[in-house]
């Protein structure tokens, strides 16, 4: 019975292509589908990756995967394809022309210096 998270086929051809390998490069004994899910299936519940379900391969082979597909860049060309794809399916460009970044301070230590100005007067 496949998780939520899983891919369904229609999902699954929209980001097959970067994927499939040359002769060499696909050696895996797991389909990368079933790698794909089991990396969605640790993104969307937060799981930790000893944890991931046993219908899916070992932990230390599906994060083994993410480290080869992300220093390759291929998780990052495929997430930029699915917003693509996102945004025209919701009527809008393809590429956004502006974005909005949210921060929040952080409170430094508490070793920290007392520096500056004292706004009323009694340093």
């Amino acid at each position: 019975m496949p998780y939520p998270s899983d891919l369904n086929e229609s999902e699954w051809e929209l980001i097959k292509h970067h994927f499939e390998f040359g002769k060499y490069g696909n050696r895996s004994k797991y389909p990368k589908l079933t790698l794909l899910n089991a990396l969605f299936y640790i993104v969307k519940t937060g799981c930790q990756w000893r944890y991931l379900p046993k219908e899916y391969p070992n932990w230390k082979t599906v994060y083994s995967f993410f480290g080869r597909i992300k220093k390759k860049g291929i998780w990052e060309k495929m997430m930029q394809d699915l917003v693509k794809i996102s945004r025209i399916k919701t009527g809008r460009n393809e590429n956004p022309s502006y974005s909005i970044i949210d921060s929040q301070s952080v409170k430094t230590t508490s070793s920290a210096e007392n520096k500056g100005i004292d706004g009323g007067g009694k340093k």
